[in-house]
């Protein structure tokens, strides 16, 4: 899925302001250089003039420093570096962590946006890479996820 997508989907189940998405990039890294201009650039749809294309260490930070916003820092932990690669099943674990959701959660969200799927299916979506029973998370279930998400979030 196409990480501004994923952005705008987040900032719209929220209701964050375009200063928010540069706050919460900057949550997770304070060095990481973004400014109010080039999250407008990344909220922008495809066809319309100025829109920039969000690489994965961009989504990577606004992700992290939800988790952050949301659930607070781990001073006790050393700070995790930031991921240089971002998939659909990343998304997806880092939305997890930052809400809080137990499986049984991720299970009322799709189903919610009228996509079923068992608690072994979101087991498989959790798992690593190299683990046998991994299975990756297709772009229509991260949007069916996203469109739960914001129908929980926004009642």
């Amino acid at each position: 899925m196409i990480n501004n997508d994923v952005l705008r989907s987040v900032r719209y189940s929220l209701d964050l302001g375009d200063h928010h998405v540069v706050a919460l990039c900057q949550l997770a890294d304070p060095t990481f250089a973004v400014d109010l201009e080039q999250a407008r650039a990344w909220l922008r749809r495809e066809d319309e003039a100025g829109f920039v294309p969000m690489d994965d260490s961009a989504l990577a930070h606004f992700l992290d420093g939800l988790i952050v916003h949301l659930r607070g820092r781990d001073e006790s932990q050393p700070q995790r570096a930031v991921e240089t690669r971002v998939d659909n099943n990343l998304v997806l674990k880092k939305l997890r962590v930052a809400f809080q959701l137990r499986d049984v959660d991720l299970m009322d969200i799709f189903a919610s946006a009228g996509f079923k799927v068992s608690k072994s299916e979101i087991g498989a979506l959790l798992r690593q890479p190299g683990h046998a029973n991994y299975r990756r998370c297709l772009d229509q279930m991260l949007r069916n996820f996203l469109k739960g998400l914001s129908q929980r979030l926004r009642g």
